[in-house]
């Protein structure tokens, strides 16, 4: 039921008082900065995926010593120092790009899953030899494991699609490349929806996107509203969802027997 509002009552605010119009104003422009509109216009916001590869990064380092290439440090910092050249060629936004910086990128990607593919064998290998025992550091191994995972196929999935985030751009001169997912906003009635009816319906995937895909694909295994198109995509999917598969089942059920 709808409330009236009382003759001679103040209505209550309808922003809260302690945040300013300039704050309001900062907001709008940060959320809006992050838009899949402003970034087909503009270039991709670069902090997500720098996160994540940080994220990565940080979470295998933090392993076990079971369960990394010693010393511990070392593929981390391999990570981290292919990031930094990524990172001083587009500082905020994805808009520049040489031959030599793509083949960067796709080493950092490969990189990424390689290192978590071989954490994910050194867990197997501790499973079958019964070297972890404490239940507890299995489950935190396991976790840190399937997160990577997570993170490391929207690494790749992003950077292969379509030429990566700079050959994605409507405006870029790079050529175009096929492409590896069909999203759902891929078709303009739906673009539209999503963007408003009042402008143009510009529309490129951005990082969140391809998290979105890693994270169904590792919980259902499968896809869900968007369809991998290329043999290269559903290999990748394929076995990204074997891994998460073989985390889940496999390494978390020992680890809770291990703790009953």
């Amino acid at each position: 039921m709808r409330r009236r509002a009382v003759p001679g009552q103040a209505r209550p605010p309808c922003h809260d008082p302690a945040v300013s119009a300039e704050q309001r104003v900062t907001q709008r422009r940060l959320i809006k900065s992050f838009s899949h509109r402003d970034a087909a216009r503009h270039g991709e916001v670069r902090l997500p995926a720098s996160l994540a590869v940080v994220l990565a990064a940080v979470s295998h380092a933090l392993l076990p010593n079971s369960l990394l290439v010693e010393p511990r440090w070392l593929l981390s910092s391999v990570e981290i120092a292919l990031l930094v050249p990524l990172v001083a060629i587009n500082p905020t936004r994805m808009t520049n790009e040489t031959r030599w910086s793509r083949n960067m990128g796709l080493l950092l990607t490969g990189v990424v899953i390689v290192t978590n593919l071989i954490a994910l064998s050194f867990l197997l290998r501790n499973l079958a030899t019964a070297h972890i025992t404490n239940g507890r550091e299995l489950l935190l191994a396991a976790l840190q494991v399937w997160l990577t995972n997570i993170v490391a196929f929207a690494l790749v999935f992003w950077d292969l699609d379509r030429g990566g985030a700079v050959a994605r751009l409507p405006a870029s001169d790079v050529p175009a490349r096929r492409a590896d997912f069909l999203f759902p906003q891929d078709s303009e009635p739906v673009a539209k929806m999503a963007l408003g009816t009042d402008g143009d319906a510009s529309w490129i995937p951005v990082f969140v996107d391809y998290l979105f895909v890693s994270i169904t694909n590792s919980t259902a295994f499968s896809p869900t509203d968007t369809m991998p198109l290329t043999s290269r995509a559903k290999l990748l999917m394929s076995l990204q969802a074997l891994a998460a598969m073989i985390t889940s089942l496999l390494v978390i059920a020992r680890a809770v027997n291990v703790l009953k």
